[in-house]
């Protein structure tokens, strides 16, 4: 039996999600820009989506930007905006951190290479925390764009996003966030000081390839797809009627049920982080307190993290060695190599991410299995690392 333990990477569909889309896949069919009847009761369930989505945030149902993915939605908002900025003559300076998804540092990098802007990257303390005083004093005449994560994929630190937007907004910066990995946290948008938002449904029991922006009303934006002008004109194509109605209801549960659920997955990700640290020369990734319910990032010494998951699966526990966009590489993580580690540390990290049917028996099973892998795999390794005093590595080969 599997023991699925990757569920930042992706969840499955929740039965009741499926059940509110399934009336749309085979009954429901009507493009929602077509004008007859069929068509506007596709319409219909879209405007609807979009209020319950904006209730849910705190927002306007224009201010909701249905898009196809986290990734879409964050190359909308941080090529849109930058663009539209650009153009206006207001500036070509834009600010993240050395932590974020690939998705935004390789739009960011994109729009250094080849469009003339200019990137600060912000770095984080060792437990991956962002300082908002090092996003302020990045701040520049001409910065125009800021884009820090809500809650990291990888090590699970939840970012001070609140403090950054209201720094942001001080500032007259606008300010984006990625809350991909933020389901079970507070998503009101007034209260995070965000002018833009991405959220996506592949992480919150809701269908693949289904996402959303908000964007604060008034905010200068570009759209990066055009066509037929749909999501008032930011968003062109036919519009994913049963994932938009799919993704609205697995917020809707997200948020309904989240203060349960995270007490639940606390107590599991707590159990779990105790097991493995039993283990020697294991190291926790990430904030002790401040990181997600259900994350559990570890850096095992003197093992590559790949074996790690490849001797795990051999027992049927499924895992990640890091983000799952960039498991199939064999650099080590860029996440992991913030946190001023070495490289040698970073690819022995290995992350478990809890779920809705993830037991305490799981837990036992992982903290059963994985010592006898890694005393395994430490016998075969020709890497020992050692560490010293003041927090300082010594790798011997």
């Amino acid at each position: 039996m599997e023991t699925y333990l990757d569920h930042a990477a992706a969840t499955y569909v929740d039965e009741r999600v499926k059940k509110e889309m399934d009336k749309y896949c085979l009954k429901e069919y009507g493009n929602p820009g077509s004008f007859n009847t069929v068509g506007l009761r596709a319409k219909e369930a879209v405007d609807k989506a979009r209020e319950k989505v904006a209730g849910i945030i705190g927002a306007e149902p224009k201010e909701i930007i249905f898009t196809g993915s986290g990734t879409e939605s964050i190359n909308l908002a941080i090529k849109g905006v930058a663009r539209a900025l650009k153009k206006s003559g207001k500036g070509k300076h834009i600010i993240t951190s050395t932590i974020e998804h690939h998705a935004v540092l390789d739009t960011c990098k994109y729009l250094e290479e080849e469009e003339g802007f200019e990137v600060t990257y912000v770095g984080v303390d060792r437990q991956g925390l962002v300082n908002p005083n090092d996003v302020e004093s990045a701040i520049k005449e001409d910065t125009i764009l800021i884009s820090i994560m809500y809650a990291n994929n990888e090590i699970g630190t939840i970012e001070p996003i609140e403090e950054i937007g209201a720094i942001a907004r001080k500032r007259n910066v606008i300010f984006h966030t990625d809350a991909c990995q933020a389901g079970m946290l507070d998503l009101d948008v007034r209260k995070l000081n965000a002018d833009l938002m991405t959220l996506n449904g592949s992480k919150i029991y809701g269908p693949k390839g289904t996402g959303m922006l908000y964007v604060k009303k008034g905010t200068p934006i570009k759209p990066i797809i055009h066509g037929g002008g749909q999501e008032f004109g930011l968003r062109s194509g036919t519009e994913n009627v049963p994932g938009i109605v799919g993704f609205a209801k697995a917020l809707e549960i997200a948020q309904h049920e989240r203060k349960r659920e995270a007490k639940r997955l606390t107590k599991l990700r707590d159990a779990l982080i105790k097991g493995l640290m039993k283990i020697p020369k294991v190291m926790l990734n990430g904030h002790p307190t401040k990181r997600l319910p259900n994350n559990v990032n570890v850096s095992i010494l003197d093992i590559e993290g790949e074996s790690l998951l490849l001797n795990l699966n051999e027992h049927g526990i499924c895992a990640s060695s890091g983000s799952a966009c960039t498991s199939k590489s064999l650099k080590p993580s860029h996440v992991i190599l913030a946190l001023g580690v070495p490289a040698e540390i970073a690819h022995g990290s290995l992350r478990f991410t809890l779920g809705k049917r993830t037991t305490r028996r799981d837990i036992d099973k992982v903290v059963k299995v994985l010592p006898r892998i890694v005393e395994r795999l430490r016998e075969l390794s020709p890497v020992t690392i050692e560490l010293e005093e003041k927090g300082e590595f010594k790798v011997r080969i």
